[in-house]
């Protein structure tokens, strides 16, 4: 899971000399920027990173392709976002000048965007593309019109990411009154659900750095930090690993009963939850691993929810074999907190988020483990395994690791920890 907005990534200088004193939080200097916190200890875990390459992004064309035929779809329309990213390479931002990808059933793919951003379009593009530029005073859905055209395709069906802007796909029905606007899911979500060796390689990758940033963190964790003081330290950690910091979510004490936090001021205190969900990426591919414990005596209360969320995780493990539709995890879990007095269903104290999502090139990716939610595990799949526990006004537990599906199973990302007492373990 991942905050709507990550925690700042701000440090106090108390976090660079060693442990804080209880009571020192009077004494705490401004805020210093998580660059100077010292990682010297720290070295790069990158050097055998392999990016995704020419023939990776071949392939993925060409099943895209074969996908379109097989469910009747002549050519797909995307705009920035990852599906960008992962078909053409191009990393760019959405604004009111339209870019955007035309990927077609036969032929090369087609780029559409502002005449003056071209080159520097063409620095990200990685396939073959025929590039069409537009200027200010000129209409780019009429050149996206003109492309489909010139391919033969101004009856076809058109499928249409899910992230494209409702101007985009309403302007191309209106300069293409005879064209079948459906949606591109079968397409870019059979292409995107199901990661390659490669894809994996790289969220392997992102997990490891995340887990040793963890271990990194957690010893320098002291008395009356904050959570902007303990994100500043996992993102120094991260950067100095090789990764990208997504996000550090630090929620204190009863914060970390409400799955995204408070607003509230919240500082560590001895016998109090501390709960960390942090991510970073490599090369785009993302990891998302969240740990609880609690400095000093774990209270009785804590330590037999932390044991019974760790359960919910494990069962949520052992009921995702291929095949197995994707909401049976979520029941499983939600059946056996029932019986340990939570819920029922997504009623608090319980579980009341999902007990899992998809993740890639985006935190959040389809499909969800949750309720209802029908399509099949199978191999190259990847999930969030997070089935916390929340009971407001108190405290929660989540733990959270990601795991991939192979052809015999599902395989972690990253080893859940073995109790409350050794998180990082």
């Amino acid at each position: 899971m991942r905050a709507p907005r990550p925690a700042s990534h701000l440090a106090r200088r108390d976090i660079l000399g060693g442990a804080l004193g209880l009571g020192a939080l009077s004494l705490l200097p401004a805020p210093l920027r998580a660059a100077e916190i010292d990682t010297s200890d720290l070295a790069s875990m990158i050097g055998d990173v392999k990016p995704i390459d020419a023939a990776e992004r071949a392939a993925r064309l060409e099943r895209a392709q074969r996908l379109m035929r097989d469910n009747r779809i002549d050519a797909v329309l995307i705009e920035p976002g990852a599906s960008l990213v992962y078909f053409t390479g191009i990393e760019w931002h959405l604004s009111e000048r339209l870019t955007a990808a035309v990927l077609p059933a036969k032929g090369e793919a087609i780029v559409v965007t502002p005449f003056f951003e071209e080159p520097s379009v063409r620095q990200s593009l990685a396939v073959p593309a025929d590039v069409r530029t537009w200027n200010e005073d000129e209409d780019p859905i009429a050149r996206i019109a003109q492309a489909l055209r010139d391919r033969g395709l101004a009856t076809g069906r058109i499928g249409i990411e899910e992230r494209v802007r409702f101007f985009a796909s309403d302007g191309l029905a209106h300069a293409l009154p005879q064209a079948k606007l459906v949606s591109a899911n079968p397409v870019v979500r059979g292409c995107r659900m199901r990661k390659t060796p490669a894809e994996i390689a790289l969220m392997q990758k992102a997990s490891d750095i995340t887990i040793a940033a963890y271990r990194w963190t957690h010893p320098r964790i002291r008395e009356g930090m904050g959570p902007r003081d303990i994100g500043a330290l996992m993102d120094a950690a991260t950067r100095r690993l090789g990764g990208v910091t997504e996000f550090n979510l630090i929620l204190l004490g009863e914060a970390a009963a409400y799955p995204h936090g408070s607003s509230r001021p919240q500082r560590v205190r001895e016998g109090e939850v501390v709960l960390m969900d942090c991510g970073c990426t490599v090369e785009g591919y993302q990891s998302d691993i969240s740990r609880t414990f609690v400095p000093g005596r774990a209270p009785d209360a804590v330590r037999t929810v932390w044991d019974t969320v760790a359960e919910g995780q494990r069962i949520a493990l052992a009921t995702a074999k291929p095949g197995t539709p994707a909401g049976a995890v979520d029941d499983a879990v939600r059946a056996f907190y029932t019986k340990r007095g939570f819920g029922p269903g997504y009623t608090l104290p319980g579980l009341s988020h999902r007990t899992g999502h998809g993740i890639g090139l985006d935190g959040h990716e389809p499909v969800n483990l949750v309720h209802g939610e029908a399509t099949p595990l199978a191999s190259g799949m990847c999930f969030s395994n997070e089935p916390g526990l929340y009971l407001p006004g108190k405290f929660g537990v989540r733990l959270e690791d990601c795991f991939h599906m192979t052809d015999a199973g599902p395989q972690w990302f990253s080893s859940p920890p073995p109790s409350l007492d050794r998180p990082f373990d």
